[in-house]
């Protein structure tokens, strides 16, 4: 503590001394050995806070680099990461960089994620991306869509699992944490993620952190962070527009037919942008519609996001941002079994739903706001602020009773980065969230959080350590506050170090946590044909996680393996319980009931077999879970959770073409919630996409056949998954 309080005096005199030696804006841009330029490239100097991304252009502009030598990191997704001393002066602050194309190299990690810089350093815990380029050529929609395809997750129904962190709770939760730009974006009632609130269109990289992340920010993150980073707003006048169209695969079987026509879907997004140096500014609107695949699943959804960058002094940068959408859509809420429908003979018909539930719709609304500002003091001291609002509306239309919630999520946060020396690294932040629900099946509540954190990295010789520590305070209708501590360690060694791109072993172990939603405590209901009833006495769900890796460095040119062990222990898991209420009665209830254990194997093996041609994955999650209830002896596996999880990827590139494939397998879940109540009936997932892409200049077109075998499949009862998809995207591009 000492150390870390005597570092303020030392900063102010360092800062004091490089004012004296002059501090410049390093400029210029970042290209291939082709000369085309690289967008999104991180351009930071080492063991400082300064780093920035150059545009679409390629272009960059990093403030208050001192004059003289200094150490300058360039990264870029599928380029080598660029190490290099550049001497910096009052006249001459002008530097080009070129990167050599390799698709084998580890994506820069993104400065959101871990709220440090890593300019070439591993973190240690195991982090994935989806990139700008995995975003096009995949031709998706929304952020789930691609997420999907990492190793080790899992979406069930709209909710991601992150090695099984989350199962499935229809309407309920997130053991993920979202954050767009970092901000946390979770429900402010009922903890979900709304993966539809920004369109793709302005969607610039996703970040995956596995592993509990609530040592930095706090609950929900007990399983994971998901960070989007939107399109920064670059220099000069841009514009972009995207197109879809696209029919859904009629039902296998003649007998399952429910329409006369193909389902169609479709959509538009046009986004402007103009900036420059000081200032910049841009916006964005779409619109889809989908018939959908099923009966009454039909949707409609408008967007619209802007977003805006103020640099008034070198070294302050001030960004406001924010997005609308409103989305109406039908529910199929389950599908129809005999004697519910016109079931035609049949036990079940999966692409029809039960005719009690005609005319069941949602209707949502939800909205963001968000600003930030960050100033870089010097490079070794910088500081940074956010205020965000999070609001969601949602009226369930049912024939039986409408249903409505409204919730709001008000957030602050502020912290201070130091760099005392190019070998360590400090971080203390505090953040206060309050949170406010409206709903005729919640009640009116509110939850207030307060927090405060610190981390801190070390380089000691070839290693780098990190700790940290997190305190979380919540209070529920102004009652009395219940404390949550969430500490984190861990190290990363070089294993390799012939090369720039080595292999690197890492190992960390953290506690995170979640704090009921309000919805969770309160919810008061009818589903599955049973009441549910509340229980304000629902307290924080934890779990200590363990991991341990290795990612070698590139064999023979042509590969590179990353693997992971980790082993999660869980404690007062929220779970629906069947209650007997006196006389005879079953009820539904959340409880704390689970202890439960997560451990397994994760694995991804990278290959570039012609180089600059082909891209191969292959993305192996081998999960064991075990769940015990409180006051029981006996253990069986969790629900919703496979044991096996497969993904298989290709990518051939000739010239201005593209093709590519993906594939999907998930076994059958052993265990399925409420499981005597609801339809058993599942089995294993194999899904495979197809895609194709062809660009030039401005203009790019691509094919995505989703499901193209037309797997008929579900992940959850008596709802069925989505069927073969055509899906054709134009993009322009200026």
């Amino acid at each position: 503590m000492h150390r870390t309080i005597a570092l303020f005096p030392a900063l102010a005199l360092s800062a004091a001394t490089l004012g004296a030696q002059g501090l410049v804006a390093l400029h210029g841009t970042v290209h291939d050995d082709q000369g085309a330029p690289i967008g999104h490239a991180q351009v930071g100097l080492r063991g400082t806070t300064l780093f920035t991304r150059s545009d679409a252009s390629g272009r960059y502009r990093l403030a208050q680099v001192p004059t003289g030598t200094v150490h300058v990191r360039v990264d870029a997704v599928g380029y080598a990461g660029l190490d290099t001393v550049v001497a910096i002066s009052a006249d001459s602050a002008s530097v080009d960089f070129q990167l050599r194309f390799s698709p084998l190299t580890l994506a820069p990690v993104s400065t959101v994620i871990e709220k440090l810089p890593h300019f070439g350093e591993r973190p240690a815990t195991s982090v994935a991306q989806v990139s700008e380029r995995d975003l096009d050529r995949r031709a998706v929609n929304t952020v789930d869509e691609a997420v999907d395809h990492v190793p080790g997750i899992q979406f069930v129904n709209g909710q991601i699992n992150i090695r099984g962190s989350t199962g499935y709770i229809q309407g309920l939760n997130s053991r993920v944490l979202l954050t767009v730009d970092g901000v946390p974006m979770n429900q402010g009632d009922r903890g979900g993620i709304d993966w539809d609130l920004l369109a793709v269109n302005e969607i610039e990289s996703v970040d995956i952190l596995k592993g509990a992340g609530s040592s930095l920010y706090g609950s929900a993150a007990l399983g994971g962070v998901v960070n989007v980073t939107t399109r920064d707003v670059p220099n000069g006048l841009h514009s972009r527009l995207r197109l879809t169209g696209g029919a859904y695969a009629d039902p296998p079987y003649a007998i399952w037919q429910f329409r006369s026509s193909p389902g169609l879907q479709g959509g538009a997004d046009l986004s402007a942008s103009y900036g420059n140096d000081v200032a910049g500014g841009s916006i964005a609107v779409g619109d889809r519609h989908s018939d959908g695949y099923r009966q009454q699943d039909s949707e409609d959804h408008f967007h619209m996001a802007g977003k805006t960058r103020w640099e008034p002094s070198q070294g302050v940068r001030v960004d406001i941002s924010g997005a609308w959408a409103v989305n109406r859509y039908d529910v199929p809420l389950s599908w129809c079994n005999r004697g519910k429908c016109d079931d035609r003979g049949q036990v079940f018909q999966p692409f029809m739903i039960d005719t009690t539930e005609r005319g069941a719709r949602t209707d949502s609304r939800k909205a963001y706001l968000a600003a930030q500002i960050r100033s870089t003091v010097s490079p070794g001291f910088a500081w940074q602020a956010r205020a965000s609002l999070l609001r969601t509306h949602f009226i369930d239309v049912r024939r039986s009773a409408n249903e409505y919630g409204i919730g709001d999520r008000f957030g602050t946060e502020a912290r201070i980065e130091s760099h005392p020396d190019t070998n360590r690294s400090v971080l203390v932040g505090g953040e206060v969230t309050f949170s406010r629900v409206s709903s005729d099946i919640f009640g009116s509540h509110t939850q207030a959080e307060l927090a405060a954190y610190g981390q801190s990295e070390q380089q000691i010789g070839s290693a780098r350590f990190s700790g940290g520590a997190r305190l979380d305070f919540l209070a529920v209708d102004g009652g009395s506050l219940t404390a949550v501590a969430s500490p984190r360690i861990g190290i990363t060694i070089p294993t390799d170090r012939r090369e720039q791109d080595g292999g690197i072993l890492r190992a960390s172990i953290g506690r995170g946590f979640r704090a009921p939603t309000m919805a969770e405590r309160f919810v008061h209901t009818f589903a599955l044909g049973f009441e549910v009833i509340p229980n304000p006495n629902l307290h924080p769900e934890t779990a200590w996680s363990f991991e341990i890796g290795h990612t070698t460095a590139p064999v023979l040119g042509t590969f590179r393996v990353d693997a992971a062990l980790f082993w999660t222990e869980a404690h007062d898991l929220i779970e629906p319980q069947a209650v007997l209420v006196p006389p005879d009665t079953i009820k539904i209830q959340l409880q704390n009931v689970v202890r439960a254990r997560l451990a397994g194997v994760d694995a991804t093996i990278i290959g570039a077999p012609i180089p600059n041609r082909l891209i191969t994955t292959l993305g192996y999650t081998y999960l064991s879970t075990r769940r015990r209830l409180a006051g029981d002896s006996t253990t069986g596996p969790l629900a919703f959770r496979p044991r096996h999880l497969l993904t298989l990827g290709a990518d051939y590139t000739v010239g201005s073409l593209d093709v590519g494939a993906d594939f999907r397998f998930a076994s059958r879940p052993e265990r399925i919630e409420l499981e005597g109540f609801v339809d058993p009936r599942r089995v294993p997932v194999k899904v495979l996409d197809l895609r194709a892409g062809w660009s030039r200049g401005p203009v790019a077109f691509r094919l995505l056949v989703a499901n193209a075998l037309n797997y008929i499949y579900n992940l959850v009862p008596e709802t069925l998954a989505p069927v073969r998809t055509v899906t054709l995207t134009v993009v322009w591009a200026h």
